[in-house]
């Protein structure tokens, strides 16, 4: 079992001023090797980011930029499983690679609050903040330092995994799916008179990259009614990655075969894949 765990600080509140990255890879849940840089943002430093990890524009004189970084955080997360608390840090690297001219590195990103708010019930709606968790599951670190954050991160899935009896590849498959994978909740919705979909009313199955009732929410202002079944009204069906142990042992979900079997009867129903739904949603 081996992953890396990374933490970012910026320096001020747009995500791609990084001014110091943090990496720890873990083997067999244990961290062998720890990786920290200041990073120059060539941004300006807000009062209230230096008050949170004490990193001011002096620190930085001299430090890499993003750019010149890049191929050592490449070389370092590429190809890998790459754990981080809540989505900041991937957009952070994101956001810092598209300004700064570079590649952003190729990998898995595994949220580890996403993974807390699955493996302990307790912290699924609020005390899932990495100093909050890190002190219920008696982790000590430092916080706001990014090699500190990085290896409560790590320490956070190795927690998760040994709780859960999950390895690496089954907290991947199971932050897709909803915190109670018996309780989806419902995502009706009336959709935006004004939105280009207006009249569509589309179902969600399977897996989605987003949370479903984002999906939802994103459907109904583009137009879309919402709902939670497959029925006569149905005019699109949204299929996002299937987990087939949830099929019982059907190569399609309950919703997809109804929705096929109801245009073997001539109702107008078109399968999207989410790709194909999310792009159709956010034309401008």
């Amino acid at each position: 079992m081996r992953f890396v765990a990374l933490d970012v600080e910026t320096a001020n509140p747009d995500m791609s001023s990084i001014c110091q990255i943090g990496i720890v890879r873990f083997e067999d849940g244990v961290p062998v090797e720890t990786w920290s840089s200041l990073v120059n943002p060539k941004d300006y430093f807000d009062e209230m980011n230096v008050s949170i990890h004490g990193i001011e524009s002096d620190d930085v004189r001299g430090a890499p930029d993003f750019k010149q970084l890049s191929p050592e955080l490449n070389q370092r997360v590429g190809g890998r499983v790459v754990a981080i608390h809540t989505a900041f840090d991937r957009n952070a690297i994101t956001q810092a690679a598209s300004r700064h001219g570079a590649m952003p590195p190729e990998c898995s990103w595994l949220n580890t609050a996403s993974v807390a708010r699955r493996a302990w019930p307790e912290v699924a709606q609020k005390g899932y903040g990495l100093g909050p968790l890190a002190t219920k599951l008696g982790i000590t670190f430092e916080h706001h330092d990014a090699a500190e954050d990085a290896r409560a991160a790590g320490m956070i899935l190795v927690r998760a995994m040994e709780a859960m009896g999950l390895d690496l590849a089954g907290w991947i498959e199971r932050v897709k799916r909803p915190i109670d994978p018996n309780n989806n909740g419902s995502v009706a919705q009336s959709g935006n008179p004004e939105g280009s979909l207006y009249g569509e009313v589309v179902v969600f199955t399977g897996a989605l990259t987003v949370p479903r009732h984002e999906a939802a929410e994103m459907a109904a202002r583009a137009g879309c009614e919402t709902a939670d079944g497959v029925t006569k009204h149905t005019t699109l069906l949204v299929v996002g990655d299937q987990d087939i142990r949830l099929l019982n042992g059907h190569e399609k979900s309950n919703k997809h075969r109804k929705a096929e079997e109801l245009i073997a009867k001539g109702k107008p129903i078109r399968i999207l894949t989410e790709t194909d739904f999310l792009s159709m949603v956010n034309q401008r």
